[in-house]
């Protein structure tokens, strides 16, 4: 089988399970999807962080396609690098759902200004502020690894800026004003993305 086949079939793994599964989970408890849409007027950076998702879902999926059909190289890999991207890669779909699963109906996709969810510090959420975007990240990562192919490596990269943007424009002054003293306490001491990293200061 070839390399972008299994790539293509592990993307296609990992969108389902984090996006299908997990949306058609929220909506059986809560009744909602989850789903926000995009924030921010269209050009601002909150619409960015949606916007350039988007993209770097798209170009993730377009990676193993492209191979497929010739329109770019994709270098070949040894039996190692193989095994380890893959591994990593499925491994990143079990954190992701995991740490999914772990903030329950909190859960959601993009940001409504009026809307008021608890605030989930346990699991995951005790290591990192952000564990689905950590994991999805390093899903991407993992992607890259085992398809290190120019357009998959632009996929990440808009995926990080994307996660970045949304986080520090939209999550985190959303968390603020909704949580106040008890959100600014504990991004004092757990990091953003990584444990120890990132940490609100002031």
């Amino acid at each position: 089988m070839r390399l972008e086949l299994v790539a293509l079939l592990l993307l296609l793994g990992f969108y389902t399970v984090a996006f299908g599964l997990r949306t058609y989970r929220h909506l059986r408890e809560t009744g909602s999807t989850g789903f926000h849409g995009l924030s921010g007027r269209p050009g601002s950076a909150e619409w960015w962080g949606g916007a350039l998702f988007v993209i770097g879902v798209v170009l993730s999926l377009l990676a193993p396609l492209a191979g497929l059909l010739g329109w770019v190289a994709s270098p070949q890999i040894g039996p190692a690098q193989f095994v380890l991207g893959g591994a990593a890669v499925l491994l990143g779909i079990a954190a992701t759902y995991a740490a999914q699963t772990a903030m329950g109906r909190s859960w959601r996709i993009g940001v409504r200004s009026d809307e008021r969810t608890e605030l989930v510090t346990a699991g995951p959420f005790a290591m990192v502020r952000n564990p689905i975007f950590s994991c999805m990240l390093f899903t991407a990562a993992a992607m890259v690894v085992l398809l290190p192919n120019a357009v998959a490596m632009a996929a990440f990269a808009c995926l990080l800026l994307a996660v970045e943007l949304q986080v520090r424009v939209v999550e985190e002054p959303h968390l603020l004003r909704v949580h106040g003293s008890k959100y600014r306490s504990y991004a004092a001491r757990v990091g953003r993305f990584v444990p120890g990293f990132g940490l609100l200061r002031g």
